[in-house]
């Protein structure tokens, strides 16, 4: 086991280090086939260009973003997300939040907590996912790092895709997700 969870974030690391920029990271969900269109008509948009994450039983994930309104950078904001159940490994992500309009935007930047369960397997870059929460439920595939797929589109006015980076990880856990959002100080 030691083995696993040692290649796993030595994946995870690889990933991570090729989708640590905010523009490198929107330009792989703008070239993606299921998340490009969002791009001309969504009101803004919060990118994590890196989500790391790992588990064994209890698990945890963190990522720092950025959220645009308009094509503009307004805010800083930071996904963490806690689960506990069958877990082992680690991965690494891009994930975008899609804002249909101005109060979807508003209930993101208020902050909040989400509950859910979810199953995931991902091996290197492929990854498969589905979901049950409190906002909405969903299914994911990736097959590599240009890839974005998901179920369905905007749910309470928030679309989201995740694009895998790497790493090794089987999960059927339950956990809580929040996102916090500080505004970029205006001149």
């Amino acid at each position: 086991m030691k083995r696993l969870v040692t290649a796993a974030v030595l994946l995870l690391i690889a990933g991570a280090a090729q989708a640590d920029n905010f523009t490198d990271a929107a330009d792989r969900f703008r070239s993606a086939s299921a998340s490009a269109p969002f791009f001309d008509d969504a009101y803004g948009y919060a990118i994590f260009p890196r989500v790391a994450k790992a588990g064994f039983i209890v698990g945890g994930a963190r990522g720092v973003g950025r959220v645009y309104v308009a094509g503009q950078p307004v805010g800083e904001a930071t996904l963490t997300q806690l689960t506990l159940g069958f877990q082992a490994g680690a991965q690494a992500n891009s994930q975008i939040i899609f804002f249909q309009d101005d109060r979807a935007f508003r209930e993101f930047s208020e902050g909040g907590f989400e509950f859910g369960g979810q199953m995931n397997a991902t091996v290197v870059t492929a990854n498969a996912q589905a979901q049950a929460s409190t906002q909405g439920s969903g299914a994911t595939a990736s097959g590599g790092r240009n890839d974005a797929k998901v179920a369905g589109g905007y749910y309470k006015g928030m679309a989201v895709f995740i694009i895998t980076t790497g790493g090794l990880m089987l999960e059927a856990s339950v956990g809580g997700q929040r996102f916090s959002y500080q505004p970029i100080a205006q001149e």
